[in-house]
């Protein structure tokens, strides 16, 4: 596996690749892929379905909770054992759901912007923040009531 770039998130203009994994500790990686040009596609039932089906082909890494908004997804993955990279496993799964969904003017952005998380309190807080995403943006008044959200894989910390 690779190594993220040294330099501070704040000074990025660009994602840093790859994901260090440490002997001992579990890689639990919390992303944000969106659409191209931030176009508004995602949050449907088609997509929303066609996503967990995708999710749950793509093996290499667990899917475990997200939100799908209109622009963006935000997840938690983490490491199986799998020898492909993270990075590959994201491509993969886009295009795996772009075959399927078969239409050109829904394109997600190359980039994507992934962190990982080292402990369950890091991990709840930032679920907390994405699950009030669509009260934030004013989609829902609660968390519950939005209908793209779920939970693919539970993830147990040691």
């Amino acid at each position: 596996m690779t190594t993220s770039s040294e330099t501070p998130r704040s000074e990025r203009k660009h994602p840093a690749h790859g994901i260090r994994l440490i002997d001992g500790q579990p890689t639990v990686i919390f992303d944000t892929v969106c659409t191209k040009d931030r176009h508004p596609w995602l949050a449907t039932r088609e997509v929303h379905s066609l996503l967990i089906e995708v999710w749950e082909s793509a093996e290499a890494w667990l899917m475990g909770r997200y939100v799908i908004m209109p622009d963006h997804i935000h997840f938690f993955s983490w490491y199986v054992g799998s020898a492909i990279e993270y990075d590959k496993w994201v491509q993969f799964w886009k295009s795996q759901f772009s075959k399927k969904f078969k239409r050109k003017h829904c394109r997600w952005l190359t980039d994507a912007w992934d962190t990982r998380v080292r402990s369950a309190l890091v991990y709840e807080e930032k679920w907390l923040y994405v699950l009030n995403n669509p009260v934030r943006q004013g989609l829902v008044e609660r968390p519950e009531d939005w209908p793209y959200q779920g939970e693919i894989n539970k993830l147990l910390w040691p």
